[in-house]
């Protein structure tokens, strides 16, 4: 979950782990810390066509989850880093 400063959409205040409630690292408005950050719409033929989910995980609570996945998640290495 992400917090925002008043009256901001840009300047980040606050992440937490939706799984745990894991407060992150944030300083100056920029997270210091590993963070899966998901945002994702469902569409046409799902019982949640419309809706669209927003949530974060700390890297703790990300690595417990797709390490039960019954595919392992494809992982590519980023050669160019912002």
């Amino acid at each position: 979950m992400r917090i925002y400063e008043e009256g901001s959409r840009e300047k980040l205040s606050a992440v937490i782990c939706n799984q745990c409630g894991k407060k992150m690292k944030v300083e100056n408005g920029i997270l210091m810390e590993g963070c899966c950050h998901v945002e994702t719409p469902f569409s046409y033929f799902s019982q949640k066509d419309g809706h669209r989910y927003l949530f974060d995980l700390c890297e703790e609570c990300y690595d417990r989850i797709i390490a039960e996945f019954s595919v392992p998640a494809e992982i590519r290495e980023e050669t160019e880093l912002l």
